[in-house]
């Protein structure tokens, strides 16, 4: 019955519910339409920033950070840090909610989407475990961290990027080396009970300082051990989506969220979520694995030269 209606309503009411956001922000939130004139580009920013983090469940927010840094260099929206993070969670809650509900349709709708390189399916119930082995824990330290924060944010992102460096170098070399021609796994073993958790822990922690971190180790982890794109990147985005949807309350109360920004790369965040499934089946996995190894390494550079100079 509960596959059922997910599979009848949920989809569609994801959408509905996406667009009554979008709605109530345009009608209530505090914005000034002179300044969304002038930083118009962001919508477009917002779709290439969701088609990076959909494709593969990892963070395509890093894409903001240039666009921002011109905005400030130029006097037309300065940011706080806390704005930026505040504006990372919201535009999170478009394009990983739309990515997350594209990904998780396909598994339950498209027969085809399921079968591994081995001909075998990957199945609805090892692709909720993934989720609920990480979530639980994910998602309340998250919330903890928020209100308690009592750690050195550049420090954390440091130690964070460099550990992104070292896994998206392990994808590459893992994608055409040992998992070249292996048979794509389609159930967790003893190793991934043990260590999905720890990334929730993890993950979650870095999440509430940065609003990424749990999808993407969870998408590094799960691609490097050969599980299939679906799951892989649409888990990432269902714990993503739900955690950047439970965060954005704090950023509200604390008044953090820049809403020009947000409604401009919302809807934007929220049509690169919709095309990104396609464009992660359409380049495969390998090639997929690939590119994001690239992406995450290049990225987390990116942002430790930022950090540091």
């Amino acid at each position: 019955m509960l596959r059922y209606y997910i599979k009848t309503y949920f989809y569609h009411g994801i959408i509905l519910f996406l667009l009554a956001i979008i709605c109530a922000i345009f009608l209530f939130a505090p914005y000034q339409f002179s300044l969304i004139m002038e930083i118009w580009p962001v919508f477009f920013v917002g779709i290439m920033g969701a088609i990076i983090a959909n494709t593969s469940g990892t963070g395509g927010g890093v894409v903001f950070i240039p666009v921002f840094n011109i905005l400030a260099n130029k006097e037309i929206l300065i940011l706080a840090p806390a704005q930026i993070v505040a504006a990372s969670f919201f535009i999170q809650c478009f394009g990983m909610t739309m990515g997350a509900n594209r990904w998780t349709w396909r598994l339950l709708h498209e027969p085809n989407s399921r079968r591994t390189n081995m001909g075998q399916d990957a199945t609805i119930g090892v692709y909720a475990k993934i989720i609920f082995l990480v979530l639980p824990l994910s998602l309340p330290i998250m919330l903890i961290t928020q209100r308690f924060n009592l750690f050195d944010a550049p420090t954390i992102l440091l130690l964070f990027k460099s550990f992104s460096i070292i896994f998206g170098l392990a994808l590459i070399i893992t994608t055409w080396t040992i998992n070249n021609n292996r048979p794509e796994r389609i159930r967790l073993e003893k190793i991934d009970l043990l260590i999905l958790p720890l990334i929730g822990i993890f993950g979650g922690f870095i999440t509430a300082l940065f609003s990424v971190g749990v999808g993407e180790l969870m998408a590094i982890y799960l691609f490097i051990r050969h599980f299939p794109v679906i799951y892989c990147a649409g888990a990432a985005c269902v714990v993503s989506s739900i955690s950047v949807l439970s965060g954005t309350i704090y950023h509200i109360e604390m008044g953090n969220v820049p809403w020009d920004v947000v409604l401009l790369a919302g809807p934007g965040a929220a049509i690169g979520g919709y095309v990104a499934r396609p464009i992660a089946l359409w380049l495969g996995a390998k090639r997929l694995k690939t590119a994001d190894g690239f992406w995450i390494m290049g990225s987390s550079l990116y942002l430790i030269y930022l950090n540091i100079r």
